[in-house]
């Protein structure tokens, strides 16, 4: 998803608050805070707005209904049991959650695929929990009044948006402004999460559930880490650090070893026996796994939107960014790209007008052209950036089915990248093509399915498996990526078209 600024009036009301006396709910220590309970409280709810802007809400409601009681399960066992708590499931593939100040919690579908219990989902929505009862967001707000207004409103949108990771936020405030500020409040935010850590697994113990759930969340997502590291291995590039829930987080190391200490410290006891296995599997069973069909899906080199009815190849060795407003192909190199977007309805009836109001260019020839029997038109020219600066406009306009319009958009990082990848660019272009049946037949959905363990293994498993990298991904996705087997006939997830 693209990241948005939050809205002006909560950057102004943060920034305009004076501080107030507020006793930490989790420390009991009377601390200054740039929100009262009702601020915090408000802020949120208008970033949740934002939030369901940015995502679609997954459309399932026994998955919803289940992880709206267990959030209230865990929050009414909480520091803050008397804020109004919502819990929402997102419809995205990333392996994430996160919280808003005053009481939102998202998880998203794709975390929960990787979940192998309830106790473990609650670990996870714990954690969340925890940011709000021990008010990190307001901390950070009140943290960046020190700061100057460019950090701080990029460092809200890390704590408020979270989904990202603070990687994420990172980048945006580094685009914002270079002061040192900002590593300090980075450092912060990881002590906080050492602590969110903390309370996570206490609100398990206080819902009956063993906090060792904790160190089985974060080996699970520490695997996330080992099965990306492995893959950029096998293909001869650098471990990813890319965002994602660990994103925002301290080194696994000392994660594991400070859970593990906080966990053990509740003992062993027969009322940790039951975790909810059975109980999640048959939650997850049929829960869509990777992309979503309605935003459209990523299938080796191919990119498919069955429900616009179009497909797009990817050049050999490129790879595909599909977010809710634009797919972009990008080279090996990362400095070349081909996005396509649709074109808005108001922007004009015709290709001249959406080039004259959607593009105003200063300069450049347009050029009849087809694409697989698509009316398109070709601009190639210039116009005026917001500085006032020449910036080059390279583009396609092209008719896709039912009368939709869309732009094909060469970027690159400057004009001789942009030549050089100039043939290879018009032939990922020249790919947009209206659905045929190969493509249809393929354009099938991920779901998750239950199946009991072979004698053959995950081997076997793999062999009638969607997935690429199947055994590696099933071991995962099961929680066996770090070795072991589950016992014969016991029930796994598999991934399967829907």
């Amino acid at each position: 998803m693209l990241l948005k600024w939050l809205p002006a009036a909560l950057v102004v009301a943060l920034l305009c608050a004076c501080g107030t006396a507020v006793v930490n709910p989790v420390s009991g220590e009377t601390e200054m805070s740039a929100m009262s309970e009702e601020q915090e409280v408000a802020e949120g709810a208008k970033a949740h707005q934002q939030v369901l802007k940015e995502y679609s809400v997954y459309d399932n409601k026994p998955v919803q209904d289940y992880v709206n009681a267990l959030g209230q399960r865990l929050a009414a066992q909480s520091h803050r049991a008397n804020l109004q708590w919502h819990f929402t499931v997102l419809d995205s593939p990333e392996i994430n959650a996160f919280a808003l100040p005053g009481g939102y919690v998202y998880v998203t579908r794709g975390i929960m695929a990787y979940m192998e219990s309830e106790a473990d989902l609650a670990g996870v929505m714990g954690h969340e929990i925890g940011h709000v009862t021990a008010r990190h967001g307001a901390q950070r707000a009140t943290s960046q009044q020190h700061a100057g207004l460019g950090v701080f409103a990029a460092n809200i949108l890390g704590a408020v948006l979270e989904s990202q990771g603070l990687g994420g936020a990172g980048q945006l405030a580094n685009q914002v402004s270079q002061n040192v500020a900002a590593g300090y409040i980075a450092s912060y935010g990881r002590e906080q999460e050492l602590q969110a850590d903390g309370l996570g697994a206490e609100y398990l113990a206080r819902n009956h559930y063993d906090p060792q759930n904790m160190v089985e969340v974060i080996t699970v997502l520490k695997n996330q880490e080992r099965y990306a590291a492995d893959q950029a291995k096998a293909e001869g590039k650098p471990a990813p650090t890319g965002g994602g829930w660990l994103a925002s987080h301290p080194s696994n190391d000392q994660r594991l070893q400070q859970i593990k200490d906080r966990a053990a410290q509740y003992g062993k006891s027969t009322q940790y026996a039951d975790d909810g296995h059975e109980r999640y599997l048959k939650l997850v069973q049929g829960i869509a796994f990777g992309e979503s069909a309605d935003q459209g899906l990523v299938r080796g080199r191919n990119f498919y939107h069955s429900a616009l009815g179009i497909a797009l190849t990817a050049p050999v060795g490129w790879r595909m960014q599909n977010s809710a407003e634009q797919l972009a192909l990008l080279n090996a190199a990362g400095d070349a790209a081909l996005i396509l977007k649709p074109v808005p309805p108001n922007a004009g009836k015709t290709h001249a007008e959406i080039i004259k109001n959607g593009f105003k260019p200063t300069q450049g020839k347009s050029e009849v052209a087809a694409i697989n029997g698509l009316q398109a038109t070709r601009f190639s020219g210039a116009r005026q950036d917001a500085q006032g600066k020449t910036q080059s406009l390279d583009f396609t306009l092209v008719n896709g089915p039912d009368n939709k319009v869309y732009v094909l958009q060469q970027a690159a990082r400057d004009a001789a990248t942009l030549q050089a990848n100039r043939t290879i660019l018009l032939e990922a272009e020249g790919s947009f093509r209206p659905m045929n049946a190969q493509d249809k037949a393929a354009a099938k959905p991920w779901v998750i399915k239950l199946q009991p363990y072979p004698k053959g293994g995950f081997a076997e498993l793999a062999k009638h498996s969607a997935l690429p990298n199947a055994e590696s991904q099933l071991r995962l996705v099961n929680g066996f990526y770090g070795g072991g087997e589950p016992k014969l006939g016991q029930l796994v997830k598999v991934v399967e078209p829907g």
